[in-house]
C-alpha cells in the first residue's frame, strides 16, 4: 500500500461523513475549551437558547421568533468550526489507517548464532523480537522488524513504504544498511540486526505522528491564539459595558428601547474573530496533512512551522544539484603521451569498477580507439574485441588510498584523486608534471572533477568526469532567493570544482570538502545569528548536524542515526525534497496569515450592518451607519449572524488545501494579503450581508 493513495478528495464520503459526526462529538464542554474564541460562542449559544426558552414562556426581553433564530445560527457557527477541525483531523486519520494497514504480524528467522547466517533458526513472531535479537531475511520474506544489516546484501522492494516500485539494494557497512520492517526482500539474503523495541518501530513512529499532530500547537499558532484571545477579552468586556449603557441612556431620555441581551450576544459573535478562531486548528492539521502528502513524516507541526520561516538551505550536491552520476568525457593526455596510451590505460584501469563513473570511462576509451588499435597495443586490440588480460590482478578503490587500478604484464596502472595519485607517483620516485597539474585545475575550474591515471611512476593524463546540474535548478533558487532564503551547497569535492558548479548552479554560498565538524560549525554561525537553518542527510556523519538543525530532513533510505537525529523523514528519499517541505511550510504560513488578515478585515463591514441595528432603538443617530440600508434591525442582525457562520463554511477549503504558493519575499507577500485578503474580506461582507437582508425580506422572515 503507498502513502501516496492515502490523500483523499476534500469532499470525499469517507471523511464527510465522519466529520459530520465528530463536529457533534466535540460540543463537549472539554472539546471547546481546546479554541477559546469558539468557547466564548459556544457559550453565548447556550445563553441564547436559554433566553430563547424563557421568550416562549413570555419572559424574554426581545421576540421569540428572533432569539431562537440568534440560538440556530450560533450553534452552527460552532458546528462549523467543529466540522473544519474534524473533516482536517479526518484526512490525518485516513493517512494513519493506511500506515496501520502496514503494520502486520509477520514470522521471523531468528538465529541462534548471530555471527553465522548458515546456523539454525527459531520461526518467531515479529512482535517477540527485541532490540539486539538478529534474524535471517532471505528472498521473498518479508523484513521482520526495524534494524540494521550485519551480513549480506539483497535488494529490497520499499514500495510499501515509499511508494516507489523500484527497489532498492541493502548491504551491511556504510549509509545503506538501515531496513525497515513491513519491506520485503527480492533477492539474496541479509542478516538483520534489531534496532528497536516492538512499539517503536518507524511504522508505530509514524503512526503516532500523524495520530497526534492535531494535538500539538506550534508557537505561532499559541501566539495567534493569545492574540485572538486576547481580543475576544476585549470586545467580552466592551458588550458587556454596553448593556449599562443602553439602560442609562433610556432612563434618562425617558423613551427608547433598552438593548437585549439576544441582540448584544450576536454583536459579541460578530465582533470576535470567530473566523479565524473557528479554521485555525484546521489550518494547522491541515499542513501536516499535506506534508504527508508529499510522503515526508514530520514529528509535529512545530517543524512543518519551522519550514516556513526557514532562512538558510544546506543542501547536498550529489543528486539534489547534480545528477551525481558523473561521466566521463575527456581525455587529456600528458606530454608525450598518445590519447590511445591514455585511453588503454584508463580502460584497464576501469575493468573492474562497477560504479557509473567507472562503466562511462570503458565507453569514453572505446569510442576514442575505435579502429585505432594499430597505434595503441595488442591488449588495447584484445580489450576492443572484449577480451580481459590475462594474469591480470584488480587494485579496488579504497576511502584510504582514494584509487584503483590494476596489475598485469609486470605494468602497475592506477586511477585516483589528483593527491592521491601524486602521493603514489611520489612514492615510486616519480613527479607529476606542473601540465598536468595544470590540466586538472582547468578540469575542477569548469566544475569537473580530475582523475588522473599513472602506469609505474609516470603520469599518463588526466580523465575529466562531468557532473551534470539538474535543469530548472537554477530557477528554483531564485525562486528561493526572492523568498529570502539563501541556499547553500554541500560537497566533498575540492574549492575548485564546488566553485564551478556553485556558480552553475546559482547557489548563493558552498562549502567544500565538507567534513560532519563543518557541517555542524557552519549550522551554528548561522543559527548564532538568529537564522534558521534546514538541511537533509542520509549518512551517520550527517547525524551530528541534523540534529543541530531547525528543520532536518532524513532519507528513509538512510541509517537509523540520521533517521533518528532528524525532526522529517522523507519516505521517497529524494534529496531535492527540501524544496518541497520549505514551500509547504511557507503555504501553511501564508494560509494562517490570509485568513487572519481576511477574518480581521470582514469584522469591520459586520460592525457597520450590527451597531446600528443594535442601538438605533437606543440612539436613533446611529441610524446614518446603516450604509447598506438593511431592511430593518431584526434582519440586520439576523443577516450579520448568518454571514458569520456560513463565512466559516466557504473557507474551509481554503483552509485545508491552503493559499495558493507563491515565491514572493515578505514585503511582496505582505501587500498581496493586504490586497487580496484585505480588502477582499472588507467587501465580501458587504455584498454577502446585503444579500442575505434580501433573501430574509422575500422570505418574509423579517
Amino acid at each position: 500500500m503507498s502513502h501516496k493513495k492515502m490523500a483523499l478528495p476534500l469532499l470525499d464520503p469517507q471523511l464527510l461523513r465522519p466529520a459530520l459526526w465528530d463536529s457533534v462529538r466535540k460540543l463537549g464542554v472539554r472539546e471547546q475549551l481546546k479554541n477559546p474564541v469558539m468557547f466564548v460562542v459556544y457559550l453565548g449559544s447556550l445563553l441564547c437558547s436559554v433566553l430563547w426558552v424563557m421568550a416562549l414562556l413570555g419572559k424574554g426581553d426581545a421576540p421569540a421568533w428572533l432569539t431562537g433564530s440568534i440560538a440556530v445560527w450560533l450553534w452552527f457557527t460552532v458546528l462549523f468550526a467543529n466540522f473544519a477541525e474534524a473533516l482536517a483531523e479526518g484526512r490525518s486519520k485516513a493517512q494513519a489507517a493506511s500506515l496501520k494497514g502496514l503494520r502486520k504480524t509477520t514470522w521471523a528467522k531468528q538465529l541462534a548464532a548471530p555471527q553465522r547466517h548458515d546456523s539454525p533458526v527459531t520461526l518467531v513472531e515479529s512482535s517477540a523480537l527485541r532490540k539486539g535479537d538478529v534474524v535471517l531475511v532471505q528472498q521473498g520474506d518479508v523484513v521482520p522488524c526495524d534494524g540494521e544489516v550485519i551480513e549480506g546484501i539483497a535488494s529490497v522492494d520499499e514500495s510499501a513504504i515509499t511508494g516507489e516500485s523500484a527497489p532498492v539494494i541493502r548491504e551491511s557497512g556504510g549509509d545503506f544498511s538501515s531496513v525497515t520492517g513491513g519491506t520485503r526482500v527480492l533477492s539474496d539474503w541479509i542478516v538483520v540486526r534489531a534496532t528497536v523495541n516492538p512499539g517503536e518501530t518507524f511504522i508505530d513512529r509514524m503512526i503516532a505522528m500523524v495520530e497526534g499532530a492535531k494535538r500539538r500547537k506550534t508557537p505561532n499558532e499559541i501566539a495567534l491564539t493569545i492574540l485572538l484571545l486576547a481580543l475576544t477579552l476585549i470586545f467580552l468586556l466592551v458588550t458587556v459595558t454596553l448593556l449599562p449603557f443602553s439602560a442609562y441612556s433610556v432612563h434618562s431620555a425617558g423613551s427608547g428601547q433598552i438593548t437585549s441581551l439576544p441582540v448584544l450576544l450576536a454583536l459579541l459573535v460578530c465582533l470576535i474573530p470567530t473566523t479565524i478562531g473557528g479554521l485555525l486548528s484546521a489550518i494547522g492539521v491541515a499542513g501536516m496533512s499535506r506534508l504527508m502528502a508529499a510522503n515526508v513524516i514530520a514529528t509535529s507541526g512545530r517543524a512543518v512551522e519551522a519550514a516556513g520561516d526557514v532562512d538558510v538551505l544546506l543542501l547536498d550536491k550529489t543528486g539534489t544539484i547534480t545528477f551525481g552520476n558523473r561521466q566521463a568525457s575527456t581525455l587529456l593526455p600528458a606530454t608525450g603521451i598518445s590519447q590511445a596510451q591514455l585511453a588503454e590505460a584508463a580502460w584497464l584501469s576501469s575493468l573492474a569498477d562497477d560504479t557509473p563513473e567507472g562503466k562511462s570511462i570503458v565507453v569514453l576509451a572505446q569510442q576514442l580507439t575505435h579502429g585505432k588499435h594499430a597505434e595503441g597495443s595488442a591488449m588495447l586490440a584484445e580489450l576492443q574485441q572484449g577480451r580481459s588480460p590475462a594474469n591480470a590482478s584488480f587494485v579496488p578503490f579504497t576511502a584510504q588510498s582514494r584509487m584503483s587500478g590494476i596489475n598485469v604484464a609486470g605494468r602497475q596502472i592506477r586511477k585516483g584523486a589528483v593527491d592521491a595519485i601524486r602521493r603514489h607517483v611520489e612514492t615510486l620516485g616519480g613527479k607529476v608534471e606542473d601540465a598536468v597539474i595544470a590540466a586538472s585545475d582547468k578540469v575542477a575550474s569548469r566544475g569537473s572533477t580530475p582523475l588522473v591515471v599513472a602506469e609505474g611512476a609516470r603520469v599518463l593524463g588526466v580523465v575529466e568526469l562531468k557532473d551534470v546540474v539538474k535543469p530548472g535548478i537554477r530557477e528554483r533558487f531564485a525562486q528561493l532567493r526572492q523568498m529570502g532564503i539563501k541556499t547553500v551547497m554541500i560537497t566533498g569535492d575540492n574549492r575548485l570544482t564546488a566553485a564551478a558548479i556553485a556558480a552553475e548552479a546559482g547557489v548563493d554560498d558552498f562549502l567544500a570538502e565538507a567534513t560532519p565538524e563543518n557541517k555542524l560549525a557552519m549550522i551554528r554561525d548561522y543559527q548564532s545569528r538568529g537564522q534558521l537553518v534546514a538541511m537533509t542527510g542520509d549518512g551517520t556523519n550527517d547525524a551530528p548536524a541534523l540534529a543541530q538543525a531547525d528543520v532536518a530532513v532524513a532519507m528513509n533510505s538512510g541509517t537509523q542515526a540520521a533517521r533518528e537525529a532528524a525532526n522529517m523523514v522523507d519516505l521517497d528519499s529524494s534529496p531535492t525534497k527540501l524544496i518541497e517541505v520549505v514551500e509547504i511550510g511557507k503555504q501553511m504560513l501564508m494560509t494562517r496569515g490570509a485568513l487572519t488578515t481576511f477574518s480581521l478585515a470582514n469584522d469591520v463591514a459586520k460592525y457597520f450592518a450590527i451597531i446600528p441595528a443594535a442601538f438605533a432603538a437606543t440612539y436613533p443617530q446611529l441610524g446614518l451607519l446603516n450604509v447598506m440600508h438593511l431592511a430593518s434591525p431584526a434582519s440586520a442582525l439576523l443577516s450579520a449572524v448568518i454571514f458569520n457562520a456560513l463565512i466559516i463554511v466557504a473557507l474551509i477549503p481554503l483552509a485545508l488545501k491552503g493559499v495558493r504558493y507563491r515565491a514572493l519575499g515578505a514585503d511582496a507577500l505582505l501587500k498581496r494579503n493586504l490586497l487580496v485578503y484585505g480588502l477582499g474580506g472588507l467587501l465580501l461582507p458587504f455584498a454577502g450581508i446585503k444579500l442575505i437582508d434580501l433573501i430574509l425580506v422575500l422570505l418574509g422572515l423579517a
